[in-house]
């Protein structure tokens, strides 16, 4: 038994065709005695002799010859039945509407010398002739239809509890498929630290292991890489500050100003990974301040004044406050702008701060070369350029936008980004008042 019980709680499959088997054999016996009851005969022949024994005789003693109506009448009503008495001179029934016509009645067999059973529409009737009285005996009509409808109305009730039963074991099944979508989703969304918790030893339980093992490695994995590319970019600094003092010794030229250039733009990338790499930590701090949003953000566009192509700036007049990390929205800003005069072609860009309730909505619009739709969606993607055969200074490093998604996200708001080739590119950036963990 200790093992039968094991086996189903370790099967699914077993489990669900137990239940199966539940619901089948429930509707089995529902649907028989429902058969059964609607089918039933009120009255049969083979019946009657049994009553006859019992409760007859002391019947037609009570009632008496000559019969006492009013007795009559009593018995009637007690046992439900029909009486009706007759002789040459009366015929009485205790109930009007006679519904056999007992003198249709056939002789199907004797009782006794004075009784005996006959048939009428299938029915069986006692007739007793006793003293010049005839008395005829049977059940009183009964409301087949009412019985019937009742007979249905509990077969439909207990069906319905069955299926409602059937609902609660399949859904308690199931309850750890919910469980693992939901792991899933999160995990999918980059929450690598959550684990689905294990309520069963059957198959879900082993898949549920399973999501479980994977998030592991994959946090794992992702961990070590973290590790190693935080460790590479901080040793990377020690050669490359040997390389810029060395390079303070070298006379003036051509190749030692673009010496300078690649160190610069190594120190750059370095400087963006471990930022990349910080905000990715999902116990990133921000250095939380409360700012006037919309000076904050006409006095760091002001600085790209001088692009060629013009910058108009629409900036809604407001004193409100949010709180923010000042160096990391001045890097978010200026990663935007940089982008949209390095790709503008020399048009005019267009940087708006608008409210809408309590979020702050600043967008950055160029009329340059735009993206290709297909880009879009891995624009803000680590290392990912659009062109692959653009230059470093034309193209980047493909981390700006990762950069910009990063501190969008660690301030609780929402970044999107739209382009149309040959139209330019749209970004918006909504923000809310303080980032989601600010006390």
């Amino acid at each position: 038994m200790t093992t039968l019980v094991s086996q189903v709680k370790k099967s699914l499959f077993l489990r669900l065709f137990l239940i199966f088997g539940f619901t089948v054999v429930s509707f089995f016996i529902i649907v028989s005695v429902l058969l059964q009851n609607i089918n039933q005969e009120s009255n049969t022949i083979d019946s009657i002799p049994d009553f006859f024994t019992r409760n007859v005789e002391s019947i037609i003693e009570d009632i008496g010859t000559p019969p006492n109506l009013s007795n009559a009448m009593r018995l009637a009503d007690e046992l439900d039945w029909t009486i009706n008495i007759r002789n040459p001179i009366m015929r009485w029934s205790s109930d009007p509407d006679n519904r056999l016509n007992v003198d249709e009645s056939q002789f199907d067999r004797s009782l006794s010398s004075d009784a005996e059973v006959r048939t009428v529409n299938d029915e069986g009737i006692i007739h007793v002739n006793r003293r010049g009285y005839e008395f005829f005996l049977y059940p009183r009509a009964r409301d087949e239809e009412r019985i019937n409808l009742f007979v249905v109305y509990v077969g439909v009730a207990l069906a319905v509890l069955v299926l409602f039963l059937n609902y609660l074991m399949v859904n308690r099944l199931l309850q750890p498929v919910r469980m693992l979508r939901q792991g899933a989703d999160r995990i999918q969304k980059g929450d690598l630290g959550y684990r689905v918790e294990n309520t069963s030893q059957d198959e879900l339980g082993e898949l549920t292991d399973s999501i479980n093992h994977m998030a592991d490695s994959l946090q794992s994995m992702l961990e070590a890489k973290r590790q190693l590319l935080l460790a590479i970019s901080h040793e990377l600094r020690t050669p490359i500050t040997k390389a810029k003092l060395r390079m303070e010794f070298m006379p003036p030229s051509k190749e030692r100003e673009q010496l300078r250039e690649d160190i610069e733009e190594i120190e750059l990338l370095i400087s963006d990974l471990i930022e990349a790499e910080r905000l990715n930590d999902e116990h990133a701090v921000l250095v939380e301040e409360p700012v006037v949003l919309s000076e904050f953000v006409e006095g760091v566009a002001s600085q790209f004044s001088e692009y060629e192509g013009g910058l108009e700036l629409q900036i809604e007049e407001d004193d409100r406050e949010f709180v923010i990390d000042k160096l990391r929205i001045r890097l978010l800003i200026t990663n935007l702008l940089n982008n949209a005069c390095r790709h503008g072609e020399s048009n005019p860009i267009t940087v708006k701060l608008s409210f809408e309730d309590e979020q702050a909505v600043l967008e950055v619009i160029d009329n340059g070369e735009g993206i290709a739709e297909e880009h879009l969606p891995k624009l803000s993607e680590p290392f990912y350029r659009a062109d692959s055969a653009r230059q470093r200074n034309t193209g980047g490093f493909g981390l700006g936008l990762y950069l910009c998604r990063l501190i969008v996200q660690a301030h609780g708001g929402d970044l999107a980004i739209e382009s149309e080739l040959g139209q330019g590119t749209h970004i918006t950036v909504k923000l809310p008042p303080h980032p989601p963990h600010h006390g």
